[in-house]
């Protein structure tokens, strides 16, 4: 991953990237995964992105996460922890599989019901996705070097749409 932030119009591509990755984790999560979701910008058809495929695998119970975490280290993941975001364990992925972001969450857990909230608005309201993938492309070029800045410029944005959402 480069150190620059890009935001690129939407690609129907990454629907397919999706599956693949969903289809490379699954034989070993299926006896405890709830689901495996596509989340964050890439899943919203039209919505501009950083070309980057969020992935929420979801299970019943925290037990289950643990079992997930040694799971996904036998495909070559790294766990990260929760990188401060109660409720979700993130994952480095193996060197051989396209860079993607992959979180592991319980089905009660507050952030990943914030990113299927979030997902499921943006897809049943263009006009305010459109809105965000303008918003976004000028943060992206305003703090291309500045990752921290951009996801603080979005935030009243993603908080005024979860507010609606609800």
């Amino acid at each position: 991953m480069g150190s620059e932030l890009i935001v690129v119009d939407y690609d129907p591509s990454w629907t397919r990237a999706f599956a693949k990755l969903r289809e490379f984790v699954l034989p070993v999560l299926e006896d405890i995964v709830v689901s495996i979701e596509h989340v964050g910008s890439t899943s919203v058809p039209g919505l501009a992105a950083k070309p980057i495929i969020d992935l929420d695998v979801v299970v019943p119970t925290q037990e289950d996460v643990y079992i997930a975490v040694q799971r996904l280290a036998t495909l070559g993941y790294v766990h990260e922890g929760d990188l401060g975001i109660k409720g979700r364990e993130a994952f480095i992925p193996p060197a051989d599989v396209i860079w993607h972001h992959l979180y592991v969450c319980t089905v009660d857990s507050a952030e990943y019901k914030r990113h299927i909230l979030f997902r499921d608005y943006m897809r049943g309201h263009p006009e305010d996705a459109k809105r965000y993938s303008n918003l976004k492309i000028e943060l992206a070029e305003r703090f291309s070097k500045d990752r921290a800045a951009y996801s603080n410029a979005k935030s009243c944005f993603v908080n005024e749409i979860l507010q609606r959402a609800t």
